[in-house]
């Protein structure tokens, strides 16, 4: 599930190439504050995945909400250690 979703939320990705240096910038609006920045597309493309999943796993730890993407939602459920 968490793979169908950061490839559905890659889908919703915007990218710009930088004036002021030629690199490229990548972010995922619905995704708010997941962007990266690199001299390669490709590179960019990368680091974005990689900072998605890693807001992912952020938001699972602090219990915060995940916006649902293409009816992929993403569900955090308590469970209890003993």
């Amino acid at each position: 599930m968490i793979r169908q979703y950061i490839e559905k939320a890659m889908g919703k990705a915007k990218y710009e190439i930088l004036s002021d240096d030629g690199s490229f910038y990548g972010e995922i609006p619905v995704c708010r504050g997941v962007c990266a920045n690199a001299k390669s597309l490709e590179k960019c493309r990368k680091e974005l995945e990689e900072t998605l999943e890693e807001w992912i796993l952020f938001r699972i730890h602090k219990n915060l909400s995940i916006p649902v993407v293409d009816k992929i939602e993403l569900k955090i459920k308590e469970t209890l250690v003993t």
